[in-house]
């Protein structure tokens, strides 16, 4: 990967002389020969990470399938700005998310990602059933910052990821371990039927919601 034209001492300087207010964004960007969003990109990758966020990456990053599908919900469904996305979940620029909102529209699958996939990343660990409503609340109180929570308790992103979702749909019982002891369909009673059709309704109407709102951000970012 080639290396940046923009040293990190550079950028803090530009974004100091930002903050101070002694340029506008257009007067900055055209001294400095950087494009405005460029900027704004440091700008929200500063805040969220402080100088590491303003470091080059020496290697291919790893992207998890669940970090891109969060992602991609955040941009969709809870309207955060594209810069909001790239600085929340550290990715590397706006052409990286816009592939996967399209792979997203178009239906294919995203996948794993990145040199060697992320193997130390994806490596989760036994919890308990106290923990994991923990590291769910955790999550939901730094508004799904699935990796913040995953760094912050030792755990994988893909675990907080899923144990989120499981609590979202079920509440606390969906954390529960019940491996080796499924509850066949046959057992259900009609109100357990019920409720697990309503769900699968609801599931299937915030689908197409969000496809459909997907469809008018995508002819916003193409534009």
């Amino acid at each position: 990967m080639g290396r940046s034209k923009h040293p990190i001492e550079l950028k803090l300087h530009i974004l100091q002389l930002f903050e101070e207010g002694h340029f506008t964004i257009w007067e900055l960007c055209e001294r400095f020969s950087i494009h405005p969003q460029t900027l704004y990109s440091w700008k929200m990758k500063y805040e969220a990470s402080g100088r590491d966020g303003l470091q080059e990456a020496t290697s291919c990053k790893f992207y998890s399938k669940e970090l891109k599908l969060a992602a991609v919900e955040d941009y969709i469904q809870r309207k955060y700005s594209l810069m909001e996305v790239l600085a929340k979940y550290e990715i590397s620029s706006t052409s990286v998310l816009k592939r996967w909102l399209k792979k997203y529209t178009s239906h294919s699958e995203l996948k794993d990602s990145g040199k060697g996939m992320g193997q130390a990343m994806i490596e989760g660990r036994k919890t308990t059933f106290e923990e994991r409503i923990e590291i769910v609340e955790y999550c939901l109180k730094h508004q799904k910052n699935y990796q913040l929570a995953a760094h912050t308790y030792g755990v994988s992103y893909q675990q907080v990821y899923q144990w989120t979702k499981k609590f979202e749909t079920n509440g606390e019982e969906g954390l529960r371990d019940r491996r080796g002891r499924t509850k066949d369909e046959v057992e259900l009673t009609v109100e357990e039927k019920l409720k697990l059709e309503i769900q699968r309704i609801e599931r299937e109407n915030e689908r197409l919601r969000a496809e459909n709102l997907f469809l008018k951000k995508l002819e916003e970012i193409e534009r």
